[in-house]
C-alpha cells in the first residue's frame, strides 16, 4: 500500500489562515504517516519573502520523507515563483517508485489568477507518466474541470481541454489540484480528477469546512479519505477498483 497525503491553499500570511487548523494539519498528517506529500499551491498567500519564510518552516514541521510542491497564483504574485524555487526547488517536481510516479507542474502565471499549462509540458507529462504498471498522477495549482457552487468559472486554465484529452488518453490514473477552497472530484473516462478543499483557512465557499486528503493506493483498489479540519472527524468520499 501507498499511502499520500494531499493538502492544498493552506495561505500562510492570510488574515483569514487559522492557526489551530494549520496546528492540527500538521498533527493529522504526521500520525497519518503517509509517504509521500502532496501540496497543490497557494501555500503563501501573497509570494512574498517572509510568507515563503514562514511556510517553509510551517512544512518542515511535516515528518514525510518525499515531499512534492507546486506554486499557485497566490506563490507567483510579486515574482514569488523565483522565492518558490529557493525554498522548495523545482516547479516541476518529479517522483516515482516501483509503485507510482507523481509529476508537478507549475499552472499558475505571474500576477494572474487564471491558469495556463503549455503544450511545451504535454510530451514531458506523457513521458513521465506512461507507465501502466504504475499509479501515475498529475498534480497542478488549477483545477480542470469546473466545480459546483464555486461562483462563476473564470480562473480554469486556459488550455484545460487538451490537457485533459492528454489526461484522459494515456496511463494517467488521477489528477490532483486546489485553487476553489472545495473540496470535488470527478471521474472523466476512468482518470479521477480530485480538487482539495483549502487546508487551513476560513475563505470557504458557502456552508463548508477547511480539509485534505489521505489517499491510499493498494495493488487492486484506491481509498481516498477526507480529513475535516474543523470537526476533526475523517471519511471516506472514494473508492475504486484499479483496472
Amino acid at each position: 500500500m501507498k499511502k499520500i497525503a494531499h493538502i492544498s491553499d493552506i495561505h500562510i500570511g492570510s488574515p483569514y489562515f487559522v492557526d489551530e487548523w494549520g496546528r492540527y494539519v500538521i498533527k493529522k498528517v504526521n500520525e497519518e504517516k503517509p509517504e509521500i506529500l502532496v501540496v497543490t499551491g497557494d501555500i503563501t498567500d501573497d509570494g512574498v519573502l517572509e510568507m515563503y519564510e514562514e511556510a517553509k518552516k510551517y512544512l518542515d514541521e511535516i515528518n514525510v520523507d518525499k515531499k512534492i510542491l507546486v506554486p499557485g497564483n497566490h506563490d507567483s504574485r510579486h515574482a514569488g515563483y523565483v522565492i518558490f524555487e529557493k525554498f522548495f526547488g523545482s516547479r516541476y517536481p518529479f517522483y516515482e517508485d516501483s509503485k507510482v510516479a507523481i509529476f508537478g507542474i507549475d499552472s499558475s502565471q505571474p500576477d494572474l489568477n487564471t491558469g495556463h499549462i503549455g503544450r511545451e509540458h504535454y510530451e514531458e507529462i506523457k513521458e513521465k507518466l506512461s507507465n501502466p504498471e504504475k499509479f501515475n498522477i498529475l498534480a497542478l495549482h488549477h483545477h480542470l474541470i469546473p466545480v459546483p457552487r464555486t461562483g462563476r468559472e473564470r480562473q480554469i486554465p486556459l488550455d484545460a481541454g487538451d490537457v485533459l484529452e492528454l489526461c484522459t488518453s494515456s496511463n494517467i490514473k488521477m489528477v490532483l489540484s486546489g485553487h476553489r477552497h472545495l473540496r470535488w472530484w470527478w471521474n472523466l473516462d476512468g482518470t479521477y480528477f480530485i480538487t482539495g478543499g483549502t487546508a487551513t483557512t476560513k475563505k470557504l465557499n458557502g456552508i463548508s469546512y477547511p480539509s485534505f486528503n489521505i489517499i491510499e493506493i493498494y495493488k487492486d483498489k484506491v481509498s481516498i479519505r477526507e480529513i475535516n479540519v474543523r470537526d476533526k472527524k475523517s471519511r471516506e468520499i472514494l473508492g475504486f477498483e484499479r483496472k
